[in-house]
């Protein structure tokens, strides 16, 4: 057991945290459960095994589930969190994702639901490791599982590294969370086209109820501090008013 990955467990009810804890193990991992979310960021922050997930509940005594994420995002702690939330507006599911979460699941939930997400983030996760491994190896890039996008993506004195979660400009590394990169690569294989934000919500991040889908902004704006030379004045990451927006790899394009 001393090999099987480790998994982080941030819940405060007892009952379910004890659910969890023994069919966790009995799928081969280990866990680690905390209940308080102050006590559970301190651990975080200073475990020298970094988890392969974290379960994190929302709702907890202390530090509350949104701050865990951003904290460790801005310590840049990158650990795949699948977000536990009785908050099933979808503005709250929009608000885990731009704290950091990769991944969410409204509460109650089936246990096979749960074990589903988790087995899918660690694939996810792995893939990306194996295409960083052959990137390093080979002299052309690799396409990614069903992408039409290259792991490696030169734009504009700039390299985007979906294979490590990460943009290089120049002697500059920026990190992105899963849920930029899947942003930017979504709107990088409709190279050229008008995505409205409403395609966004239903195929980017499965929230298909109304919503307000301004909540998309916030991430739009982070993506053009990463690839605009001038956020203000975006040459590549195009608004269509009242509609969405459109990615224009050559600014010369645009019509």
């Amino acid at each position: 057991m001393s090999d099987a990955p480790l998994i982080a467990l941030v819940e405060d009810e007892e009952h379910l945290a004890d659910a969890l804890v023994f069919n966790l193990r009995a799928e081969g991992y280990r866990v680690h459960h905390e209940p308080d979310g102050t006590a559970a960021l301190e651990w975080l922050l200073r475990t020298g095994e970094r988890p392969a997930a974290l379960l994190l509940d929302v709702m907890l005594p202390g530090t509350d589930g949104f701050a865990i994420a951003r904290a460790m995002r801005a310590a840049g702690n990158y650990t795949p969190i699948l977000m536990l939330t009785a908050r099933d507006r979808p503005e709250d599911v929009l608000n885990g994702f731009e704290c950091g979460a990769d991944d969410y699941l409204n509460k109650p939930f089936d246990l096979s639901i749960l074990l589903a997400r988790l087995h899918g983030l660690l694939r996810r996760t792995r893939w990306q490791q194996q295409a960083a491994a052959q990137v390093s190896t080979a002299a052309a890039p690799p396409e990614p599982p069903e992408q039409d996008v290259p792991e490696v993506f030169k734009l504009d004195g700039r390299t985007i590294r979906f294979d490590l979660l990460e943009i290089h400009a120049g002697d500059r590394q920026t990190r992105l969370t899963v849920m930029e990169a899947d942003l930017l690569r979504y709107l990088l294989a409709r190279e050229g086209r008008i995505v409205p934000r409403k395609e966004i919500l239903e195929e980017v991040w499965r929230v298909r109820e109304d919503t307000d889908t301004r909540a998309i902004d916030n991430f739009i704006v982070r993506l053009r501090r990463y690839l605009e030379d001038d956020p203000a004045k975006p040459r590549h990451l195009l608004t269509v008013r009242g509609v969405g927006y459109r990615f224009v790899t050559e600014p010369a394009s645009i019509v």
